[in-house]
């Protein structure tokens, strides 16, 4: 009896053993034969470095093990007055991670995006939506979905209806960057925007001496108009100070005219001229309105 006691912890013994190899194979062993694909596309053409190992030319496209990689571009020998880029992707499971760069004569001068898309951590209440989550460099940009400003970068947006959008991020002095962006139910789109500096708007050069005292006075001499531009929503936010974060306490129409008081970087402050007819909603006596939307007369 004892020892078909003994046979019989031996044989339990193997079988846990047994049980343990394959727990390990499924789980360790499999986990390192997951993928995902990377998309690189540039302007102009680069060779592309993955880990300093040199794969391709832009466009580029295959398929790489989960984890993350150390990606490099230089342009082409006939580019000599593009500056090269390099940076960190991360790579997902049955994902894409796609990168795109518009390499400048210098970093500041460049501009691009990087997507990725992941499953999103807790399940979201409507199963047809997912969510976006936006980070920009620098912060502190504006982001729009869908022509509807949503705050500032960086930002998580969510219960966003699947299928296709477009997000387009602005700082005051930087270019605008818009891309289209799919989003499946119950997964998280990730961008990071990369903002190129605008060489000739008036908020990327330094000012001389006259400009800076006026800019500390906040102080306009001569009467100014500010006129509301025509946009996709048929309306401008009047805020009651020059911030994205700052409350809405009225809405005017495009076209409408009122006198300028102030002036910051991206912000106008004007006076409310009395007409209630460029009224959408809500009243003001003095508000700050984005310049990117409006200009001066």
């Amino acid at each position: 009896m004892t020892n078909m006691r003994g046979k019989l912890s031996l044989l339990l013994i193997l079988v846990l053993l047994f049980i343990g190899f394959v727990a390990v194979r499924f789980f360790i062993l499999d986990k390192q034969n997951e993928y995902g694909k990377i998309k690189i596309i540039s302007s102009p053409t680069a060779s592309v470095f993955i880990n300093s190992t040199f794969i391709g030319k832009t466009p580029f496209e295959d398929k790489y093990k989960v984890g993350d990689y150390l990606l490099k571009l230089i342009p082409e020998t006939t580019a000599t007055d593009t500056a090269s880029w390099n940076g960190k992707v991360s790579v997902y499971k049955n994902s894409l991670t796609y990168v795109n760069r518009e390499l400048g004569s210098s970093d500041i001068a460049s501009a691009g995006e990087i997507f990725t898309t992941t499953k999103m951590a807790k399940k979201p209440s409507n199963s047809d939506t997912g969510e976006i989550y936006v980070e920009t460099e620098p912060q502190g940009a504006i982001i729009t979905l869908d022509s509807d400003e949503k705050g500032v970068a960086p930002a998580l947006m969510e219960n966003v209806l699947r299928g296709d959008h477009e997000v387009s991020v602005f700082m005051p002095g930087f270019f605008r960057r818009t891309q289209k962006i799919n989003v499946d139910p119950g997964y998280r789109v990730s961008a990071i925007f990369k903002l190129a500096i605008d060489q000739s708007s008036s908020f990327a050069k330094e000012p001389d001496d006259k400009t800076k005292t006026a800019s500390v006075s906040g102080s306009v001499t001569n009467k100014t108009y500010i006129k509301i531009k025509t946009n996709d929503q048929g309306w401008l936010r009047v805020r009651v100070d020059g911030s994205i974060g700052a409350s809405e306490s009225a809405k005017v129409k495009p076209g409408e005219r009122y006198e300028l008081m102030e002036e910051k970087t991206g912000w106008y402050k004007i006076k409310f001229n009395g007409s209630q007819i460029g009224l959408v909603e809500g009243s003001f006596d003095e508000g700050w309105v984005s310049s990117e939307y409006s200009s001066k007369e």
